[in-house]
């Protein structure tokens, strides 16, 4: 429905915007003014000390001038509790005693049969929590008992009991006025096609109700209590008010606490939801069905941007993820994707909480996979990449995949992201086929991506330094240098949008560490001339150098030596990655947002570049020598003019930076993302360049 600005005025004008805030924070007496319609509080999108939270109700706006969060009244409902647009509007329009418009007659009609059908759900729902608790759901009670599951679970998840039976349902909503007709329409019974009488859906089940975003029952899950009854779990069908390919269960629950914490946790089973939600962890919903649809991955994006989805480690729950990647991947946009766990071999969420608690799974979350890392593995492991045609056809494969993402700046990155994978692969693979070792003067000759700041890197190896001369600069590994560039090397793989957005600047770049050039030069062949070119067919004509700091950071230094034979493994070795630059930008475990990770890998080429000019005006001083005339004086004096800006606009921007980290840092602490609990493992910090945007 649209609603005309006249009628948004005047909700905003009859609910204050300082009473709805006033729900979520607390006003600051002492710099608020209520007379004047000027209220002040710490903000409630991210944690802070002092109050930068603004509310004016003379202009119906808020805005926080420490995290740049601003809007009205319908923006607010929205972003802390999920709400679409429509839905707050009619939830304001409620509160206020404002009309809506009256939707067309057939729409009108629709509204008031999906109404009724609500209604009869709303009694079936009761009808079974009272049979639980009568003579006969011992059975069920047995069960729930066993599930461990609390009474105020059960009360808060209204679950009941389906008697054994033929029709006892239907005699109970019979004796309040229910037609049968609109009992089959609700789904609650079944109308036999040879005339025979009809008869309940649900019988000898322990009943779990599916409700709407509002909160409404409008669908059943029934578990079979018998022990050789199939289906083992039974879905109400389709019906005006249940389409079981755009509803989660429990969205209207999870919506609140997934806004509150950033993440969403998808399971693949309603008592699994259920579960997890008792032990604590609010932002759970599960899927209705192994098999997401597009409107399902819309729906859960409007919990968190990056939902993780857990399934059983065993080959069901394998399988369920690789169709969930089909069904997301054209759908990827800029910020969206989804993660993935998968739990040991036999255990469900229920297993893990019952023998570690809320711990135990957490712990699993912490190991979530990106999609990306998930469609490597099942790709390369399935393949054998031992013949120049069967290395063809994996990359044909990914390529056909990757072409179906919708998002054509997501779909570059996933294709650059894919060649460099497949480079580092067919390089392996085919030094392995040649019987050398790669880990004898390669990668295993020095340290790891980012550890110890690099010193000893390439001692005694293949790639060790080369004389001084042969790059730009002097710069020694474990100088403030060294470690700008092996940022942008590890930032640049990490979010290969980056190089792709910034690679003529990138390339001009002085780079210090003849190892850094070498790979900063054969990266922006590869996002530039090589674009076009097979990586079968390009992989073995680049500086064997390039591979050494790409086989550590997608392989982790201990896996830079195991060569990927026939691509058995080479999805698994994923999970390493970019361990050593999550020490050197620890502010990348507080999952900053794009912009953000964009304008600081700027700024380091802004501090190369500096350097750049810092000595090119001093190689320009020691050339002059003492016979400076009038015009190299102005020509000095204007570079170093133009040096000394460039320094305040570098100093002002890490200043800026710092200060953006330190709000993330605090909306979005480690222990609350799904990689928190692996994050804090590795809580020593690294070096990095900016202190204020480290962890």
């Amino acid at each position: 429905m649209r609603f005309s600005p006249g009628l948004l005025d005047e909700i905003r004008a009859r609910v204050p915007l300082s009473e709805l805030v006033a729900r979520r924070v607390s006003w600051d007496r002492r710099k608020s003014q209520p007379a004047r319609g000027d209220y002040w509080a710490c903000c409630p999108f991210h944690q802070e000390k002092s109050p930068s939270f603004h509310v004016d109700d003379r202009r119906n706006r808020y805005k926080c001038f420490g995290c740049g969060a601003s809007g009205d009244h319908f923006r607010f409902l929205t972003e802390t509790e999920g709400l679409s647009f429509p839905e707050a509007v009619e939830r304001l329009a409620e509160q206020a005693g404002v009309a809506l418009p009256a939707p067309d007659p057939q729409a009108a009609a629709r509204a008031a049969e999906r109404a009724s059908l609500a209604e009869i759900c709303e009694m079936a729902a009761r009808f079974f929590q009272d049979a639980l608790a009568m003579s006969g759901g011992e059975q069920a009670r047995d069960y729930i008992s066993r599930r461990r599951l609390r009474p105020e679970t059960v009360r808060e998840f209204r679950i009941g009991f389906a008697p054994n039976g033929r029709d006892a349902l239907k005699r109970h909503l019979i004796g309040k006025g229910v037609d049968e007709a609109s009992m089959v329409e609700a789904g609650l019974v079944i109308r036999p096609d040879d005339g025979r009488p009809t008869y309940d859906r649900f019988r000898n089940r322990l009943m779990i109700p599916i409700q709407d975003e509002r909160g409404r029952v409008i669908a059943f899950g029934g578990r079979t209590l018998d022990p050789d009854g199939q289906p083992k779990y039974l879905n109400s069908p389709e019906t005006p008010l249940f389409h079981k390919g755009m509803m989660v269960f429990n969205f209207h629950r999870a919506r609140e606490p997934a806004h509150r914490t950033g993440q969403a946790v998808v399971v693949e089973g309603y008592m699994d939801a259920i579960a997890i939600a008792q032990a604590g962890m609010g932002n759970v919903v599960a899927a209705l069905g192994t098999a997401f649809t597009e409107e399902q991955v819309a729906r859960l994006w409007r919990l968190a941007p990056e939902p993780v989805i857990c399934f059983d480690g065993d080959a069901a729950g394998t399988s369920a993820a690789h169709r969930a990647v089909d069904r997301i991947l054209p759908g990827l946009r800029s910020g969206h994707s989804f993660g993935f766990v998968f739990l040991p071999d036999g255990k469900d969420p229920d297993d893990l909480i019952a023998d570690g608690g809320l711990a135990a799974f957490t712990k699993e979350l912490a190991g979530s996979q990106p999609l990306i890392d998930v469609l490597w593995s099942r790709e390369v492991d399935a393949a054998r990449i031992d013949t120049p045609e069967r290395r063809a056809a994996l990359e044909k494969s990914l390529e056909e995949l990757v072409r179906t993402i919708a998002d054509e700046r997501v779909r570059r990155g996933y294709q650059l992201d894919i060649r460099l994978r497949l480079s580092n692969l067919f390089y392996q693979q085919a030094r392995a086929a040649r019987g050398q070792n790669f880990g004898q003067g390669g990668a295993q000759g020095g340290q790891g991506f980012g550890q110890g700041g690099g010193q000893n890197f390439g001692q005694g190896n293949a790639f060790q330094k080369a004389p001084s001369g042969q790059a730009r600069g002097s710069d020694l590994p474990g100088s403030s240098m060294f470690g700008h560039e092996r940022m942008l090397c590890g930032l640049c793989l990490k979010y290969p949008e980056l190089l792709e957005r910034h690679v003529e600047r990138l390339a001009q770049a002085q780079f210090g560490d003849v190892l850094h050039a070498r790979f900063r030069d054969e990266l922006c062949r590869i996002a530039t001339e090589l674009q076009d070119v097979p990586v079968s067919g390009f992989f073995e004509t680049l500086d064997t150098r390039f591979f050494q700091i790409l086989s550590e950071a997608l392989d982790g230094p201990e896996e830079a030596g195991a060569p990927g034979g026939g691509g058995a493994g080479g999805g698994q070795r994923m999970v390493a990655r970019f361990h050593d630059l999550l020490q050197r930008l620890p502010i990348l475990r507080h999952e900053p947002p794009a912009d953000f990770i964009e304008d600081l890998f700027c700024h380091y080429l802004d501090v190369l570049e500096l350097r750049a000019l810092e000595q090119d005006l001093e190689a320009e001083l020691a050339a002059l020598g003492d016979g400076l005339d009038e015009a190299d004086w102005e020509r000095i004096r204007a570079h170093s003019q133009d040096l000394a800006r460039r320094r305040e606009e570098c100093a002002r921007d890490e200043q800026e930076i710092a200060e953006r980290g330190k709000v993330f840092r605090s909306a979005r602490p480690v222990s609350s993302t799904p990689a928190g609990a692996a994050a804090r493992a590795r809580a020593a910090m690294g070096q990095g360049a900016i202190a204020g945007a480290g962890g």
